[in-house]
């Protein structure tokens, strides 16, 4: 059966209930040019950079656009494609011109690229997508991404902005930009309940040990450390499907998105408990001097560090975690001190976690695991 082209998909969609969205109409059609121009093979397609709030429905566009194509395409989230990326850095060591190199290989490999979710915090990437995102582009790969920022907010208080820069003057170049702002969250549609979050109450028994030995039932139970590459983590229980672990050895150990995409690489399920209440006020930034990243030393000057609070660096980790899950349809269960909006009130990463919270809101629905 041949697939449907992205405005198709989309017009099909409303036909069997969906609700109509005219920003999701202007998407689709901005995604519908770029296939035909794909498939009539007309010259240089435009990508296309579909930003706005959670819940708009950009993944699920991207992903109608993605099915459609009938040119090699790869569709990743962007913490593995970055991991890919650094990964062939370290082995391209002692190689001139190490970005061209990669950006060659990827438009040998592939016409379209679909990224989920850009969003740049590190300043590695930061520095890594400035001069590899225009050399792709000239090598003929066409993006298509979704993101909650418009490109020219993107690492907008990040170190050493004026690495990132060029990507931003590509991206406004070779990609038409895609407001997707219907105003309102489609995840949060009614649909059937099923509980994912709890509130742990002092003095009773927690939900996920009965939740864990219904998850695990037949298998093998250990308490031991689980192995992620050359990491160990401390973990209250696993079997060979799920693992129960605490915030503070998941969240507040120097994990990074790649150990989370390990972790769920190993496990269907996730269980985390004693989430502690994540918001503090931010604190007084400070001055820095200097700084050297992953791809050559930069002479950085004296710069503002970001106002941090105290919790910060856990919750990083926190929204890594939870956008993994949420992408590979990895069922997380947690058990908090507070409620899930209440969670993060108050700090740095506070637009961040809009798109977190959304997301810990739809893993509450049965239809999580069913799309």
């Amino acid at each position: 059966m041949e697939a449907m082209s992205p405005l198709d998909a989309y017009e099909r969609a409303v036909q069997r209930g969906f609700q109509p969205d005219e920003a999701q109409l202007q998407a689709a059609r901005q995604l519908q040019a770029c296939y035909l121009a794909l498939a009539e093979a007309r010259g240089r397609a435009q990508g296309v950079y579909l930003w706005g709030p959670v819940g708009r429905g950009k993944t699920w566009l991207m992903d109608r656009f993605f099915e459609s194509l009938s040119v090699p395409a790869r569709r990743q989230h962007f913490h593995h494609f970055m991991r890919w990326v650094h990964k062939r850095m370290f082995e391209l060591i002692g190689t001139s011109q190490p970005l061209t190199v990669v950006a060659k290989e990827l438009a040998r490999d592939v016409r379209v690229l679909c990224f989920d979710e850009l969003f740049v915090t590190d300043i590695g990437d930061a520095v890594i997508l400035g001069g590899l995102l225009q050399v792709m582009f000239e090598e003929g790969v066409v993006l298509v991404c979704t993101s909650n920022q418009p490109p020219e907010q993107l690492y907008s208080h990040g170190h050493n902005r004026e690495r990132f820069m060029p990507a931003i003057v590509a991206i406004q170049k070779y990609m038409n930009v895609v407001a997707v702002d219907g105003g309102e969250d489609h995840r949060l549609h009614p649909g059937q309940l099923h509980q994912r979050y709890w509130v742990a109450e002092a003095g009773r028994p927690g939900a996920l040990q009965g939740i864990f030995d219904a998850l695990s039932a037949g298998q093998p139970v250990h308490d031991s450390q689980v192995m992620l590459g050359y990491r160990s983590i401390n973990v209250v229980q696993h079997s060979d499907t799920a693992v129960w672990c605490r915030y503070r050895d998941l969240c507040e150990q120097p994990l990074a998105a790649m150990d989370f995409i390990a972790l769920c690489d190993r496990f269907s399920v996730i269980l985390l408990s004693e989430v502690p209440s994540l918001s503090a006020a931010q604190r007084e930034s400070k001055i820095a001097r200097g700084t050297e990243d992953g791809v050559e030393q930069v002479a950085a000057g004296d710069r503002e560090l970001p106002q941090l609070s105290p919790h910060d660096d856990g919750v990083r980790r926190f929204i890594a975690l939870v956008d993994e899950c949420y992408d590979r349809r990895i069922p997380l269960y947690v058990e908090a001190r507070v409620a899930m909006d209440e969670l993060y009130t108050e700090g740095y990463l506070s637009f961040a976690f809009r798109r977190t919270l959304s997301r810990l809101q739809e893993m509450q629905l049965e239809r999580f695991t069913e799309y």
